[in-house]
């Protein structure tokens, strides 16, 4: 057998080593293609020469877009410009920027840091990606595994909120990286040629330079000293109430009403939203339904508290009515005036609607939306003509009157079809706490907070209410255990795991394996 030639090794091209190479995660709307501009132009400014790609991502965060630059310097001796890289590599980037904490995740996963050579450079916000959003619990991704990783995975890091930072000094998040990586000395330039090239854009000029500032000296303070001492947020003052005598009077004798109860924190919280979607009465309607659990408390008050959380959220139920409604209030208007920084210029707003027939249906008085929906083909002839989506455009007269003339009708609201099913929901409800309670107190609170998988509208409200209902219906299978709260908590979790509840379907097949053989018993 022949044996392997012996291959001469070679000493390493030092023209690949003196290449720099940065990478650049962001998403719509951060200025990522801004920041990749300006160190482009830097570094042809100090006799680089330098090329910058992108790679676009997904709207609506299920991708970010990558931006790619390779630079290198240039002498009199070279007879020809370098050739560079057209996308990154693992292991082999020297500097990583990216816009938001969960970029810098991904790019730790892909491999384009690494603790040999990689600079990070991330804030540290959240952006929330779609997933996170359409999680039916808390499907918020923890930042502090993401902060523990890049710890260990960058040779150097810079980690703190950019976006706040370029907020308060009137910028956006691409002048604020702009300085941390300036700051951070990965790039052998003086600080004034990254400033020459932010004035060179002219656009935003003073705003981005105070938001560079700003992120250089974090950049270059030690890590005792980066982050500002925390202050705590002023309590916001309850505004007295206005309006007439009579009904001030009777808000005020609510509110005293509510801060007898236990858990009166909660209690007054609930109230006040309760009152916001409809009226005052609504407000005694909530009132009477929490006292009349908050009696029977017998235990650690956790009863009261969670009845005052939940049966809130069950009365404030989300229809077009409190959609119109939030969408034409003052308050919004002036924050998206305050968010925009438009003072006093016309800001242009465009409303998404799409409303299902089932919807508009539910705004009929109840015999004749139920004589409807009797019908289902009437019902999906009025669907095929309502269920598309429209656009709104409330800075408009026409748009605005539309919205407000829907969200006046919150005064026929009880006399809805809608309000007669989530009322009939609500006492079905209370009414099984109330008979649970007496046995098994934690039961009763489990009950309670099963609430929580019943929220939002159309698709999302009929799958949460779907599984509220499959839970409920298991009750009777673990009334007789000892541990049935444990079990409803551990049914409410699986829920909250997935939109299609695969894992509640799983959870409570395990129940009837090991309630079969015993008999079942509701709860009294």
């Amino acid at each position: 057998m022949n044996a392997a030639p012996l291959l001469n090794s070679k000493k390493p091209d030092n023209k690949l080593n003196s290449i720099t190479k940065i990478a650049i995660v962001a998403v719509g709307g951060q200025g990522g293609g801004v920041l990749t501009s300006w160190i482009e132009a830097v570094a042809r400014s100090q006799g680089y020469a330098a090329q910058a790609t992108s790679v676009a991502g997904v709207a609506q965060r299920t991708g970010a877009t990558i931006y790619y630059i390779e630079m290198a310097p240039l002498n009199d001796s070279q007879s020809a410009m370098p050739v560079f890289s057209l996308a990154p590599s693992g292991g082999d980037v020297d500097i990583m920027i990216a816009a938001e904490m969960m970029e810098a995740g991904r790019a730790i996963m892909r491999g384009f840091v690494t603790p040999d050579r990689t600079t990070l450079i991330a804030s540290s916000h959240r952006t929330l990606a779609l997933s996170e959003k359409m999680a039916p619990g808390d499907g918020i991704a923890s930042s502090d595994e993401v902060r523990a990783a890049a710890e260990i995975a960058a040779d150097h890091l810079i980690l703190f909120d950019m976006d706040q930072l370029a907020v308060e000094n009137g910028s956006v998040i691409s002048s604020a990286l702009f300085g941390a990586l300036a700051g951070s000395g990965a790039l052998p330039f003086p600080r004034k040629a990254f400033e020459e090239a932010i004035r060179a854009s002219g656009k935003g000029v003073e705003a981005s330079l105070r938001a560079f500032g700003a992120a250089y000296a974090r950049a270059q303070a030690k890590p005792d000293e980066a982050a500002p001492p925390k202050t705590t947020a002023p309590v916001a003052q309850m505004q007295p109430a206005q309006g007439p005598a009579r009904q001030v009077q009777q808000w005020q004798n609510l509110m005293a009403e509510a801060a007898a109860l236990p858990g009166a924190d909660m209690a007054l919280r609930g109230l006040r939203r309760v009152v916001a979607f409809q009226d005052l009465a609504y407000g005694r309607e909530y009132l009477s339904h929490l006292t009349a659990l908050a009696r029977q408390d017998t235990g650690d008050g956790r009863l009261a508290e969670a009845a005052a959380k939940h049966i809130a959220n069950a009365m404030c139920y989300d229809d077009i009515i409190r959609v119109a409604d939030l969408k034409t209030r003052k308050s919004r208007f002036d924050r998206i005036q305050t968010e925009m920084k438009a003072e006093e210029k016309p800001v242009l707003l465009t409303e998404f609607f799409h409303p299902r027939g089932e919807e508009i249906i539910s705004l009929l008085p109840p015999r004749l939306g139920a004589w409807i929906e009797a019908r289902p083909k009437l019902a999906a002839w009025i669907d095929r003509r309502l269920n598309k989506g429209r656009r709104i455009r409330t800075h408009r007269l026409r748009g605005f009157v539309l919205l407000y003339l829907i969200a006046g009708l919150r005064r026929s609201r009880r006399f809805s079809l809608r309000h007669k099913i989530e009322q009939a929901h609500l006492q079905n409800w209370l009414s099984l706490c109330q008979k649970t309670l007496p046995q098994n107190y934690d039961l009763a609170i489990e009950i309670l907070l099963c609430r929580r998988l019943i929220k939002g509208y159309s698709d999302t409200h009929s799958r949460g209410l779907s599984k509220f209902s499959r839970i409920m219906e298991t009750l009777p299978l673990l009334a007789h255990r000892q541990d049935a709260a444990e079990w409803v908590a551990r049914l409410r979790t699986a829920a909250l795991q997935d939109a299609e509840g695969k894992d509640l379907e799983g959870a409570i097949e395990t129940v009837i394996s090991f309630s079969s053989s015993v008999p079942a018993t509701p709860p009294p």
